[in-house]
């Protein structure tokens, strides 16, 4: 029987899928606003082990097109390992479409060019990826380990291997000083990559991790949801995307819940969110359906 070792999560897009836990934890596991494997210490477990966990899911789900490799940033695994649990994943399920994991700027500029290519060419298909915000700023305050110029390049490095990429962005990161620099900032990176899924979310900081983040951002100052709102429509005004991008803002964080194709629905979001901040909390979701 398999067991998996909790927490566990997955991005919304998984909830239906095959997860496979391939890593505990995640490699870097410093950024001050994240608390999900806070419990964990990183360990990559042993491949036997894990073809064992895919044996068994392959026996229940033989018809599964859709595997996420967990935990927190799988790609942070060996070009090897990684390569052998694709090919082990393609062989018991027949039907397999996509495999999918997290991933972070770190795993992808500590890969080469051909390792992606080869990942890619071998069944890796899309990584889920936490630009969080492009603010120089801002990704000091929150001890995220790399620049704005690190992700752009990481993102361009996975995008011209061929990856699928799903991005998000954390509205009111940057608080009520650096809002305008973390918008900004985070739509220069959008602008200047291909992603081909992008995500809002609304900041929120669990009680354990309160602390480590204002002592690190101790001029931070949280936002209340038409600010949040403000900024959502801040940074669909500046994004100027040179590809299709699916957008949505259906988070379970968000007040408000938006879906669209950039470029070419822009116009209508913004005006659905022009709508929502003329009437106020009534087009807003209730606090007690949210969560993270």
């Amino acid at each position: 029987m398999l067991e998996y070792s909790y927490p566990l999560y997955r991005p919304p897009a998984e909830a239906d899928n095959i997860i496979i836990q391939a890593t505990y934890g995640c490699s870097y596991n410093n950024c001050t606003f994240c608390s999900m494997y806070k419990t964990k210490s990183f360990e990559v477990r042993a491949i036997e082990d894990v073809f064992r966990d895919v044996d068994t899911l392959a026996h229940s789900y033989p018809d599964a097109r859709k595997v996420f490799l967990a935990d927190g940033d799988a790609l942070a695994l060996d070009t090897d390992y990684l390569l052998k649990l694709l090919s082990y994943l393609k062989q018991s399920f027949p039907k397999l479409g996509r495999v999918s994991l997290y991933a972070s700027a770190q795993n992808i500029l500590n890969k080469s060019s051909q390792e992606l290519e080869e990942l890619k060419k071998n069944g890796l298909n899309l990584i889920y990826y936490g630009v969080e915000t492009g603010s120089n700023t801002v990704l000091k305050k929150i001890t995220k380990g790399v620049s704005q110029s690190e992700i752009i390049e990481s993102l361009n490095k996975a995008s011209d291997a061929g990856l699928k990429i799903s991005a998000t962005v954390i509205l009111g990161m940057g608080g009520t000083k650096y809002s305008d620099e973390h918008i900004k900032e985070s739509a220069k990176i959008i602008n200047a990559t291909k992603v081909n899924y992008l995500s809002t979310l609304q900041l929120g900081l669990e009680e354990d991790s309160k602390d480590k983040f204002y002592k690190h951002f101790n001029d931070f100052e949280m936002l209340d949801d038409t600010e949040l709102l403000q900024e959502q429509k801040k940074f669909l005004q500046l994004l100027n995307p040179t590809n299709k991008i699916i957008f949505r803002s259906n988070h379970a964080s968000n007040a408000l819940h938006l879906a669209g194709n950039l470029p070419r629905e822009k116009g209508r979001l913004i005006e659905e969110l022009d709508h929502a901040l003329s009437v106020g909390e009534i087009a807003f979701v209730p606090r007690m359906f949210r969560g993270f």
